[in-house]
């Protein structure tokens, strides 16, 4: 692994659960967070290694290197967006379509493993 090397940390009031290395995005006010559901979705950042409870801190790791877990199959360099549980996949938008990407991953790895991800949020249009 490229190892853990938080820049930017900020903390958000999840709105509901969010679980440990997942992809995060904001939630309905200016201080709240939930998980990512979508390539559409707004992504911000990922949660770190500890779960948290609806209306508890969340902190997100915005910037630096963040561990995620993947769900899907990952190639090292691939642009990562989120799943429907917050997961890492490989960004894959349709022609004309545009997806969030929340960084690109720094190591190769499979559903389930816990990968380093270079967070940097952007836009990719298929």
């Amino acid at each position: 692994m490229a190892g853990l090397s938080p820049g930017l940390v900020k903390a958000f009031k999840a709105e509901a659960a969010i679980t440990k290395r997942r992809i995060v995005k904001f939630g309905a006010t200016d201080t709240a967070a939930l998980l990512g559901a979508a390539s559409t979705d707004l992504l911000i950042g990922v949660s770190t290694e500890i779960d948290s409870a609806i209306l508890e801190n969340c902190d997100v790791i915005m910037s630096g290197i963040a561990e995620v877990e993947y769900g899907g199959t990952i190639a090292r360099g691939a642009k990562l967006t989120s799943d429907a549980t917050g997961r890492a996949i490989a960004a894959a938008p349709g022609a004309g379509v545009n997806a969030q990407v929340i960084g690109i991953a720094m190591v190769s790895g499979v559903v389930g493993d816990i990968g380093s991800l270079a967070v940097s949020p952007s836009v990719m249009q298929g």
